[in-house]
């Protein structure tokens, strides 16, 4: 008698599919790469400057929006590395902002410059030693921002631009600095137009409104915010500050593993302050 050949068994979505007759099949050429390590970029001009027509914005094309694709699901590392990038587009936008608001306003200030005393530096340890340089930007995207820039009221301005690391590579603090220095003759313009420019940053959101905040002791007036921001999915509470003064002026943004989650309406805006007092202490030193 003729046997009627195997049935597949059969599953409750349907039969089973056959087993591979090549136990050796050609490897999937489009099978999902590792996830490529993220490059600070280089941003466009920020929008709405004058483009061709008029005097062009100064430092054009030196700041592009890190290309942030989103991270393969349950990658811890690409959730950090998108958290590095928010705070660095935020922050560094904010001295392009500043840069170009000041550069195009052209309000040619009474009186004369200040003494050039002070300048900025990018020291290879922040904050008593806890944070490490990751990147200094100060020659390269930052150089391009003030570059050939021109504004009666700004006179020789460069740029300090830089990000410090702390802790595990899955769980880092950061700290970015980004600011300028030269001889200022509207330092109060600058200092405001830093954390404009970082609350006009894509995906930012204003919480806490920017308050003017002397912590004791200090020297210098800051304007303190908080921000929100979200790019790609990535989510951080994003508290800032900035000083200004006729030599120096910079915004800082630190950023902990703890802080990125928390409730922006609860962060101490008052520490905040203290910790861009100490940043401002160890960056800014006499010139010679």
């Amino acid at each position: 008698m003729t046997m009627p050949p195997p049935q597949q068994p059969s599953g409750p979505y349907g039969p089973s599919q056959p087993p591979n007759p090549n136990p050796n099949p050609t490897p999937n050429p489009y099978a999902q790469q590792p996830y490529p390590p993220q490059q600070f970029p280089q941003q466009q001009p920020y929008p709405g400057h004058p483009g061709q027509q008029g005097r062009p914005y100064p430092g054009q094309g030196a700041w592009q929006q890190p290309p942030m694709g989103p991270p393969p699901a349950r990658s811890r590392t690409g959730k950090v590395l998108g958290i590095i990038a928010v705070v660095l587009v935020v922050v560094v936008g904010g001295l392009v902002f500043a840069v170009y608001k000041l550069v195009g306003s052209g309000s040619g200030s009474g009186g004369s410059f200040p003494a050039a005393e002070y300048k900025l530096t990018v020291p290879p340890t922040l904050l008593d030693g806890r944070y490490k340089l990751a990147q200094d930007m100060s020659q390269t995207e930052g150089k391009k921002v003030v570059e050939g820039s021109y504004d009666p009221d700004i006179r020789d301005p460069k740029a300090a631009v830089a990000q410090y690391s702390a802790g595990s590579p899955l769980a880092p603090s950061v700290v970015v600095v980004s600011g300028m220095y030269g001889q200022f003759k509207a330092p109060d313009e600058a200092r405001g137009k830093m954390l404009d420019g970082a609350a006009k940053g894509n995906g930012a959101t204003v919480v806490v409104p920017a308050k003017e905040i002397t912590p004791a002791g200090s020297d210098v007036t800051l304007s303190c915010q908080v921000l929100t921001t979200t790019q790609n999915g990535v989510t951080v509470t994003l508290p800032m500050c900035a000083w200004a003064d006729g030599n120096t002026g910079a915004s800082v943004a630190e950023v902990t593993p703890e802080t990125s989650k928390q409730d922006p309406a609860s962060v101490d805006l008052a520490k905040v302050a203290e910790t861009t007092v100490k940043v401002r202490d160890e960056v800014r030193k006499p010139i010679g």
